[in-house]
């Protein structure tokens, strides 16, 4: 029986949070941020296992700060992070043995993700191939020149803000990682639902995420992102 993982990206070093601690790290209502994604996995049942990418001088303080006192029981492997996001995601898959199954690719600095978000990227994964959590865009979205004036206004129902977890069949996304692997210029890959765009003949489906399930980016992310951890434990 095929089996499905969770790779969670706690490698990044977050340069615009102005911290010296990495933003993964950083406390949020009592834990580290990387704390709250993980322990949404962990409670997922549709999770089997898995895999935190992190940097390799960072994973014995997280095992002994996060993984063992939370319980986190489903880790199968550390893996190491790579230079950009996409050589974390392929490390992170080089670390499953199967030929089969469903994986999840999270963003870490995501703290807000919930387990129903889980199931349905779980659900459209094993429907249609690939998906990614995603919500429609609330403002009016402005296309700029170089200079900053407005070449064009595009439709807002088009228009949808991508999150993660992103969820695929493993074969799928091992081959559109092969593909991009092969190429000489690997710039402009902002997410994974792109490789399988470019890579495969699958179309992507836009699975419900959340207004809720924010990225932290800046410093001014943290206190919403409290809010959100706090009100997702009283769920």
């Amino acid at each position: 029986m095929s089996e499905t993982y969770a790779i969670v990206l706690a490698g990044g070093v977050g340069r615009r949070m102005r911290s010296a601690v990495p933003k993964q790290y950083l406390p949020l209502a009592g834990a580290p941020v990387i704390a709250w994604s993980l322990m949404a996995f962990q409670k997922s049942p549709e999770v089997d296992r898995i895999i935190l990418v992190t940097a390799e001088a960072d994973a014995v303080w997280v095992k002994s700060t996060i993984i063992d006192p939370m319980h986190i029981t489903k880790l199968l492997a550390f893996a190491p992070a790579g230079a950009e996001r996409a050589d974390s995601v392929q490390n992170g898959l080089n670390a499953i043995e199967d030929d089969d199954g469903i994986v999840l690719i999270h963003d870490g600095a995501r703290p807000a993700v919930t387990e129903e978000i889980i199931a349905r990227c779980c659900a459209d994964a094993k429907s249609y191939g690939a998906c990614a959590a995603a919500m429609p865009v609330k403002d009016t979205i402005k296309v700029a020149d170089p200079n900053g004036f407005v070449l064009s206004t595009p439709d807002r129902r088009t228009l949808w803000m991508m999150q993660t977890p992103q969820a695929f069949r493993l074969p799928l996304i091992r081959e559109a990682y092969r593909k991009y692997g092969q190429m000489a210029d690997r710039s402009g890959v902002t997410d994974d639902a792109m490789l399988v765009e470019r890579f495969t003949d699958v179309k992507v489906r836009l699975t419900k995420g959340s207004y809720s399930n924010i990225k932290i980016t800046t410093p001014e992310d943290l206190p919403q992102a409290e809010i959100l951890v706090d009100r997702k434990m009283l769920s």
